[in-house]
């Protein structure tokens, strides 16, 4: 019996699950095939775009004139962190914690390989990161003349982050990036776009409301309060980074990527 060109797994009885496994994966394998500046262009522009949600947090603690703790203040931060999301992955720019999901699927599927999986996640994760740098320095230097959004809010969003060990860091950066992997997993199956809004709304939303790290948009939440105090350091800054990413690592290429995966090729679907 031939074995030249074997079907991939995932195809054969075309159920719903194997329907959204098998648009995951052909979403992972087109960024994977992606050139290098295409990549790094589209994780700048990700990682610029998502630095509005961090602002119009600030902006709405400034108007509030308190902090958290309130819930009408908590539901409508939550929405602001939510807007970045929105505008990211609604313009399919690349954002790391996505690729935590999308990018895995293609090397369980036997179509790329853990050296492409790498390329993918290096080169979005720096783009983003530098995008959310040149986004909070821009903010910064523009932000006496703004006038809508005070030091003092910045830098309590960043103490919300930054106030915490290394293990809480890494175990809620798990359930950020789970989070994440479910919205891109869902994303696979939704194709309209009121559809896909209510989606990352829904999961964004959360992850604000419950004050999860995720390793882009804390980027620039923690280099807000790295520029203007000195009570955030570079110290806290490379922790927040170091153990957020590989927390969302986890969350979506564990519990979202190998899970899902598993369930629908080898769990009977």
């Amino acid at each position: 019996m031939a074995d030249s060109d074997p079907e991939p797994p995932v195809v054969g009885k075309q159920t719903p699950s194997r329907a959204i496994l098998k648009s995951a994966i052909e979403a992972g394998q087109h960024e994977m095939e992606r050139e290098t500046e295409g990549l790094l262009l589209s994780g700048f522009s990700a990682g610029l775009d998502i630095g509005f949600g961090p602002l119009l947090m600030a902006v709405l603690l400034t108007l509030s004139d308190g902090g958290y703790g309130e819930l009408g203040t908590e539901l409508l931060l939550a929405n602001a962190y939510a807007v970045g999301f929105i505008f990211v992955i609604i313009a399919r720019s690349a954002l790391f914690t996505e690729h935590t999901t999308l990018a895995v699927m293609p090397v369980l599927a036997g179509r790329a390989s853990l050296e492409n999986l790498a390329r993918v996640w290096g080169l979005v994760w720096i783009s983003n990161v530098v995008g959310g740098a040149v986004f909070t320095v821009f903010i910064v230097v523009l932000l006496p003349g703004l006038g809508v959004a005070s030091p003092e809010a910045f830098v309590t969003i960043a103490h919300e982050l930054v106030a915490h060990n290394v293990r809480w860091l890494f175990i809620a950066g798990i359930l950020a990036g789970w989070l994440m992997g479910l919205a891109a997993w869902l994303l696979a199956a939704a194709q309209e776009t009121i559809s896909r809004l209510l989606i990352i709304w829904l999961v964004t939303a959360l992850i604000g409301l419950l004050h999860l790290p995720h390793s882009i948009a804390g980027n620039v939440e923690v280099l807000f309060g790295l520029f203007l105090t000195a009570d955030v350091t570079v110290v806290d800054y490379v922790k927040f980074l170091a153990m957020s990413t590989a927390g969302n690592a986890v969350g979506g290429g564990v519990f979202v990527a190998i899970l899902k995966y598993g369930h629908v090729v080898r769990g009977g679907d």
